[in-house]
């Protein structure tokens, strides 16, 4: 074949190592052949005789029908030859791109007659592998290297590279681009992979890239240099790019500058980004928006502009990068419709906006104001007040002038950022309002004093929120009371452990014949009153044990009627008022009777002439506990507890600290100060709510909220964490061991291996005595690290552990985890002074174990360790 090159033709081969004969030529080959013997038989006829010739002929009638057999069956197959070859060899010739085919070994399988143009080969000795063309040449040696020793691993891979000359010898001089690309492909009857090697010249595509990056700068000159600024910012709102006219207006070095450094918080003054982020595409499209603000400049001060914002919305509907075009409303007026348009939205919105707006001059005089601000400072300014020019710190309280003086000298020097100021009214100390000052950057000079607005004054009524703030606070004083209250609590329970197991190791050795045998019980009855105070406290604390259960609040006010008509006596009458089809509640009747009682006797204590106490319940629902005026109320469906009496009332500088302990009205000696701070964490750890209405000289009422309970929403595992059943957790099974102990005179003694682990040496003690002398082997701890190593050193030949819960280095839940892991049925009876919840959330839900309220006298601890060891 022949193609025309420089007016001449010469002889371009069409390399293909893989044709092999086909199925006509090997049947012309096989006619031939016997042709030739039947010739050769024919004229050695005589020579070899007939029996030769018989069984020569048997012999090849025996091959054509073994032949027939196997083309019958299909062994042997005779097809035409496929034209696919054909076809796909005539595509790959057309190819621009050369195509070269090796085997493993580098030699040329296949060439098209673009890579014979390509490499200036003219017959199939002329033709050279990629690798041995390109090998030697230094800018394309790394691309060829790199490719072929990916093709040795099975790898395919690509490149380009650029050489001084074309490859092809003879070529018109100049640089070329060229692209190389390899691969490995299985060919059928090979049985290695062969390589695939792709060779394609792409000056063109190059000078066409350069052309287009070159018009690309100068575009970007042009931009840079227009006379608007411009910038693009991506969906975080990092500035990718900025032109040189918007950075020489705000006082940026581009030279320094890095994209994504600058994000537009830092660029765009007070609440402008407000307006940005409300500009929203729906999704999948982009939306244009004319917003005016004001951007911050390197040195502070404010540079007024307009936007001409565009920004892009994914499919999914999430923000994209933003395209803005910044005019400079600073420089020169711009009359046109749209702007008088926008002033006239402007007026619009200034007039119709909640917040109050003034302007005020350089010395800070109004010089109009919207509606709302009129509003809101009604009682000292009006439209007379605005003829005469009134200065805007009027409605400033005076503690605070300076500060709004300040406020305004900043924004004299156009300064951009100025703190907020935080002022009430002069005559009205309640109402609470922040004042934000902006200044004004386009402020008309030569026009007179005060002629125009020096800065634009933000007042915003800030009472509810100071209210909020208010509440917070003193509901996390009383958090923090509580923590406190709580810590003492835990350790008085200590000390008073200790005190109470002393004195019944004293008891069992003195008769009650004996003369000390009275201060000793002195000594732990008052142990046992103190104990009743550190419970008030853990009360107020929500740290105290409680065995709640579902009632009706009916039957218990109907129970408790008589006790509290004994309390309040016979000056004072007592209404019960029921509500009808109480909802169910889910209380500790014994904490709950408590809390009803210390409510009365507070109520009677504040009437000493006589008067009237009402209690009554009444059910509360969603829509109406929405409508009550106390802001910590969650809503909800509540069974309400009203505690009413006609006496002196509270003042209202006592009100806020009534539930705080220890702090009482009564005299030295008639009152802990703890009635009301318990009664407060009752309610609170039962998960209900109480307020306080009171009126100096008209009375108080106590409104308690509990809330309602609904069976289908009792979770599963109600009862404490290790309760084998039963309704009660374990708190409430092992706080009543003493008292069935007393019933059924059990058996105490034992001879069990207890670890105990306390870190309170006095307690630890004072239990080792006590269960030593029951019969018990005590190995003692004074923490969770000390017990796991007495544990492994004992090889875990121990019945029973009784541990604190609050202990150093190591708490008991922790100690009962990494023993679980050791022995998974070890026995185990927690001590603590706080209430079992406060730590059984936090153990597994598998876990079984008992509990053991502080303080504790030495019998029951002996009971709980042997009902826990009995099972």
């Amino acid at each position: 074949m022949t193609k025309e090159a420089n007016g001449d033709f010469y002889p371009v081969p069409i390399v293909d190592q893989s044709t092999r004969p086909g199925a006509i030529t090997r049947l012309i080959i096989f006619i031939v052949v016997l042709t030739v013997a039947a010739i050769v038989f024919g004229i050695f006829r005589e020579r070899f005789g007939d029996p030769f010739l018989l069984g020569m002929l048997g012999v090849l009638a025996m091959i054509g029908v073994g032949f027939l057999f196997a083309t019958a069956v299909g062994f042997i197959q005779i097809a035409p030859r496929s034209t696919g070859d054909e076809l796909s060899k005539a595509f790959v010739d057309s190819m621009s791109q050369g195509l070269l085919v090796a085997d493993g070994k580098g030699r040329v399988i296949y060439a098209n007659r673009a890579y014979a143009d390509m490499t200036g080969a003219t017959s199939a000795a002329d033709l050279k592998t990629v690798e041995g063309l390109l090998s030697d040449v230094p800018e394309a040696s790394s691309v060829v290297y790199r490719l072929a020793s990916g093709l040795r691993d099975g790898k395919p891979g690509d490149g380009e590279f650029r050489l001084a000359q074309a490859i092809r010898p003879g070529a018109e001089p100049g640089a070329r681009w060229y692209r190389a690309r390899a691969r490995t492909f299985n060919a059928p009857g090979q049985r290695q992979p062969l390589f695939a090697w792709q060779l394609a010249d792409i000056s063109s595509e190059r000078a066409e890239q350069e052309r287009f990056f070159l018009d690309l700068q100068k575009a970007i000159d042009h931009l840079d240099h227009a006379p608007a600024g411009f910038f693009a910012a991506d969906q975080d709102g990092r500035v990718t790019y900025i032109n040189a006219t918007l950075a020489e207006w705000l006082g940026l070095d581009l030279a320094s500058f890095t994209p994504g450094a600058v994000k537009l918080p830092d660029i765009v003054a007070g609440d402008g980004m407000a307006l940005i982020r409300s500009v929203k595409a729906d999704p999948g499209t982009t939306r244009n928006a004319v917003i005016d603000l004001d951007l911050t400049k390197t040195n502070g001060e404010a540079l007024p502009v307009r936007f001409m914002h565009r920004v892009t919305a994914s499919r999914e509907g999430l923000s994209g990068p933003t395209r803005t075009i910044v005019l400079n409303r600073a420089q020169g007026e711009d009359a046109s419709a749209d702007l008088r348009a926008a002033e006239v939205r402007f007026t619009r919105f200034f007039n119709s906006t909640p917040m109050a707006i003034a302007g005020v001059d350089q010395a800070g005089r109004i010089l109009r104001t919207n509606a709302p601000f009129l509003s809101l400072f009604s009682s000292a300014v009006d439209r007379d007040a605005l003829d005469r020019r009134v200065k805007l710190d009027t409605v400033i309280h005076e503690r605070d002038r300076p500060a709004f003086a300040a406020a305004l000298e900043r924004a004299r020097q156009q300064q951009a950022d100025i703190a907020p100021i935080d002022t009430v009214l002069p005559n009205n100390e309640e109402r609470h309002v922040r004042f934000y000052v902006n200044a004004v950057a386009d402020v008309a000079e030569g026009t007179g004093e005060g002629a125009e607005e020096a800065a634009i004054v933000y007042a915003v009524d800030t009472t509810e929120q100071k209210a909020l703030e208010s509440q917070m606070a003193q509901s996390q004083k009383m958090q923090a009371v509580g923590q406190l209250a709580g810590g003492i609590a835990h350790d008085f329970n200590n000390v008073l452990t200790a005190i109470i197991m002393a004195s019944d190791l004293l008891l069992t050795n003195h008769r009650p014949s004996d003369p000390s045998f009275p201060d000793i019980m002195n000594i732990k009855q008052n142990a046992n009153r103190a104990a009743s105070l550190v419970r008030q406290l853990l009360a107020f604390s929500r740290k105290q044990t409680l065995r709640p259960e579902v009632l009706s609040l009916t039957d218990v006010l109907a129970d408790l009627r008589m006790l509290l008509a004994r309390l309040v006596g016979n000056d004072i009458k007592l209404k019960v008022e029921h509500g009808r089809d109480l909802w169910p509640v889910k209380v500790d009747i014994g904490q709950f009777e408590q809390v009803v009682v210390n409510l009365a006797v507070n109520a009677r204590d504040a009437m000493p002439d006589g008067g009237e106490i009402t209690v009554r319940t009444r059910n509360v629902g969603v829509d109406e506990s929405r409508g009550y005026p106390y802001r910590e109320l969650t809503p909800g469906d509540y069974v309400l507890v009203e505690v009413a009496d006609t006496g002196s009332g509270i003042a209202p500088d006592v009100l806020g600290k009534i539930f705080e302990p220890f702090f009482t009205t009564k005299e030295v000696g008639k009152g802990t100060g703890l009635g009301l701070s318990m009664v407060y964490g009752i309610v609170k750890q039962t998960g209900g709510f109480i307020f306080c209405d009171s009126e100096v000289g008209k009375g108080t009422t106590f409104l308690i909220f509990l809330p309602r309970y609904v069976a289908e929403a009792r979770k599963q595992g109600e009862s404490a964490a290790g309760a084998p059943g039963g309704d009660q957790p374990d708190a409430a099974k092992e706080s009543a061991a003493p008292a069935r102990a007393a019933e059924t005179a059990k058996d105490l003694s034992g001879s069990a291996i207890v670890l105990l682990v306390e870190d309170e040496d006095a307690v630890r003690m004072g239990g080792m005595r006590a269960l030593t002398s029951r019969g018990y082997t005590v190995h003692e701890a004074s923490s969770g690290v000390e017990a796991l190593e007495v544990f492994d050193s004992l090889d875990g030949k121990i019945d029973i552990v009784v541990s604190d819960v609050v202990m150093p280095e190591m708490d008991g839940p922790t100690l009962l985890g990494e023993l679980r892991k050791r022995q998974p049925d070890i026995k185990f009876v927690f001590v603590s002074g706080y209430a079992e919840d406060a730590f059984a959330k936090n153990l597994p839900e598998d876990a079984h174990f008992g509990f053991l309220p502080k303080p504790f006298s030495l019998k029951q601890l002996a009971t709980v360790v042997k009902e826990v060891l009995e099972g």
